[in-house]
């Protein structure tokens, strides 16, 4: 492990890449699974070939001290590295977490894996469940976990087989388990959604559970995929017969004329940006009746007031940094959202100095205004300011706030950028203030790897790494020091709570 100044800046000119059924028990682990297969797209993109000269700039980099060895630890000083939890019985890609009590739970595209995290500088695995879709993005809330499938399947249950997206029987969408016994969840509800379900988000109440869910990429080839794919699928659960959960509404975000509908009509009209054909993440503050939504060539803000029917209150582009509207999070007082762009994919490596940065960044902007009238005013860009060698894939991901009364803090992951906790109290100056990384996975290759989502939960920093496993970090500054006070009893970030309530 080697610990660095919290002021290093790389400056080398590395070099950039080219970016651009209800009622079933699910199968818990004790070995590496033996069935199931996971879609060809539930795993990372192959590894891709980079030239002689990036993997020359990678090695010398290394030699020089500007990144860290390959696979090396290294952190700020504020910055501890307090555990790391490798991957077991589920091999593929690791994805995104969510918090209750004393556990934690890790989305993977083979399932989802239960963590006892009550020594969080020991953590214990207690299940297991082998369960393949892309992306198993995750949630929970009571006694009850939902798993994002967005990949063709031959059937609903977790035994299923990949299957082409042409053949009507096909499935997506999300599923539900009963995990009133963290050892032994059960798999007790299948929705189907149009176009899957990429990521999702819950609106809780106290008798129901709705589910914004996100997908995106119709083709007229898709029978259940078909243009204009324009809104969100919303999911009624109800708490005491999750059986019966049903889709209840598809609002329409981007009514327009045209097979594609209004969103943002990408390439050639915006060279470098995405066709919008539906969001990619949505982020709610129920206390405020307020939804953020990304979604890949805008980025949205709308009323929750009712959830069933959200309503959109302002939209904004951006066409000339922005290739996809990735995720987004608001502060704590609901005045500021930050955006984030997925410049790549997630595979690019876009941290370097040719990409710059603006591009593959946050954007953070203020809210204006009152109630429906609430508009968004663009202020500034954050991208970490080390950078990567060209066999690192590098660009903005998930992150969360760090509760702290008259800051706002956010923790973020960037892929093997690593992790990154940064302050846009001021939306026009924001600067980074703590971090963490590992060295390239290789200087050989551009391989996917690194931090999916860094989340901050109950004093500690929780990040799943795609091919390291869970690792736990604890950040200690004076800054962030007083969110140490704050405890959940529960965390989805893209449900963000009240803090201070």
């Amino acid at each position: 492990m080697i610990l660095l100044p919290d002021s290093r800046t790389r400056r080398r000119r590395l070099g950039v890449a080219a970016a651009a059924a209800g009622g079933l028990l699910a199968a818990l682990l004790t070995a590496a699974p033996a069935t199931a297969i996971p879609d060809p797209g539930d795993v990372p993109a192959a590894p891709e070939e980079v030239s002689q000269s990036d993997r020359a700039e990678a090695r010398t980099a290394i030699e020089n001290g500007e990144i860290p060895g390959q696979d090396e630890v290294a952190h700020s000083r504020n910055m501890r590295h307090v555990a790391n939890i490798p991957k077991d019985a589920l091999p593929g890609t690791n994805s995104d977490l969510a918090f209750q009590g004393r556990y934690a739970f890790a989305g993977n595209y083979d399932g989802f894996r239960i963590f006892d995290i009550s020594n969080p500088r020991s953590p214990k695995t207690v299940a297991q469940v082998l369960c393949p879709g892309s992306q198993n993005d995750i949630s929970v809330s009571g006694d009850l976990l939902f798993l994002s499938t967005d990949s063709s399947r031959s059937d609903s249950s977790c035994n299923s087989t990949t299957q082409p997206a042409t053949e009507k029987s096909s499935w997506e969408g999300m599923k539900v388990f009963d995990i009133s016994d963290k050892r032994n969840p059960r798999y007790v509800a299948a929705v189907e959604t149009a176009c899957g379900s990429h990521t999702h988000t819950l609106v809780p109440e106290r008798k129901n559970v709705y589910i914004y869910v996100s997908s995106y990429s119709p083709s007229a080839s898709y029978p259940d995929c078909l243009p204009p794919h324009d809104g969100i699928s919303v999911i009624k659960v109800p708490r005491k017969a999750p059986h019966k959960a049903a889709v209840v509404g598809f609002p329409v975000l981007f009514p327009g004329e045209g097979p594609d509908g209004g969103g943002n009509p990408g390439a050639p009209t915006n060279p470098g940006v995405s066709k919008t054909t539906g969001c990619h993440d949505i982020t709610v503050l129920p206390s405020k009746d307020l939804a953020a939504g990304a979604c890949m060539g805008d980025g949205i803000l709308f009323s929750l007031r009712n959830p069933e029917r959200p309503k959109v209150i302002d939209r904004v582009q951006d066409n000339v940094n922005f290739a996809f509207w990735h995720s987004a999070t608001f502060n704590q007082k609901a005045d500021k959202v930050v955006f984030t762009d997925e410049l790549g994919g997630g595979g690019g490596a876009t941290c370097n100095a040719e990409v710059g940065p603006h591009r593959g960044a946050n954007g953070i902007y203020d809210i204006k205004g009152r109630g429906d009238h609430r508009k968004l005013v663009f202020r500034s860009y954050f991208k970490i300011p080390r950078h990567q060698a060209d066999t690192e894939n590098c660009v903005a991901h998930n992150g969360s706030l760090i509760p702290v009364r008259g800051r706002d803090l956010m923790v973020q992951a960037w892929y093997q950028g690593g992790v990154s906790v940064w302050d846009f109290t001021n939306s026009s100056k924001p600067k980074e203030i703590a971090w963490f990384e590992r060295g390239p996975l290789t200087t050989d290759r551009l391989v996917t790897g690194g931090a999916w989502s860094a989340y901050y939960y109950n004093g500690y920093i929780y990040s799943n790494d795609i091919a390291k496993g869970l690792d736990v970090l604890r950040v200690d500054d004076r800054r962030t020091d007083p969110a140490r006070r704050i405890h959940l009893r529960e965390l989805n970030v893209q449900t963000q709570p009240d803090y201070f309530d």
